[in-house]
């Protein structure tokens, strides 16, 4: 199903999705892979992908917006780390999904601009979602409450300065550890850049829920700031 935030007035972006893995890897990156590929043709954006940190970070300032798609582990060399934030400082934009929190612990600059940590998380399970921000472009369709099966991380090293869009009941299942507080999507302007994370997106059925998709693309809408 076609979805647009009318944005084909805008020059076309450029958009690289990165999944490299050191750690665990997520089954679903393929079709994650296809799924924004598809927003890309639909909404007048290029998709470049690789798992290639060195075809990364040599064409990063061609991109708009650098996404990393359930990324894991330590994935970038210290040198490569410096030109990242280079990118970001200049005003690259970032988007994070799922694991994107479960990667590069031993750089603190990166905890801060993910926005957390993965901590841990419970079985797959059915979860409710309280929708805290219903103004965001990747959340103003939602309501206010949005109830799903995922995996749900439990974080650990929480900006205080994000800004957040979403928070998991934890009354609603079981396993979670931050209490009231547990946010599972939020942005934020970090350094010069522009920062969305969403913690949806473990499961290969996330790739293809219409409004998962919808929440993504208003996230990529944020980090290019054709939105608020």
């Amino acid at each position: 199903m076609l979805m647009t935030f009318n944005v084909s007035a805008q020059e076309p972006a450029n958009i690289m999705v990165f999944s490299k893995t050191e750690g665990f890897r997520h089954d679903c990156i393929e079709i994650g892979i296809k799924s924004i590929q598809k927003l890309g043709k639909e909404n007048d954006f290029k998709v470049d992908v690789t798992e290639d940190s060195n075809v990364l970070i040599s064409g990063i300032n061609k991109y708009d917006i650098i996404i990393f798609l359930n990324t894991t582990g330590d994935i970038l060399t210290d040198s490569q780390q410096e030109k990242f934030e280079n990118y970001i400082k200049k005003g690259g934009g970032f988007v994070g999904i799922h694991s994107a929190a479960d990667t590069e612990y031993d750089w603190p600059w990166y905890g801060k601009l993910v926005g957390a940590y993965f901590l841990s998380h419970p079985k797959q399970q059915q979860a409710t979602i309280n929708v805290v921000n219903s103004e965001h472009l990747s959340t103003s369709f939602l309501g206010l409450e949005w109830s799903k099966f995922d995996e749900w991380y439990n974080y650990k090293n929480i900006n205080t300065d994000i800004n957040v869009l979403m928070k998991l009941d934890e009354k609603s299942y079981e396993g979670g550890k931050n209490g009231e507080n547990h946010p599972i999507a939020w942005y934020h302007k970090y350094e010069g850049g522009r920062v969305f994370y969403t913690g949806r997106g473990h499961t290969k059925e996330s790739y293809q829920d219409e409004k998962f998709l919808k929440h993504i693309l208003g996230g990529i809408n944020y980090a290019m700031g054709r939105s608020k």
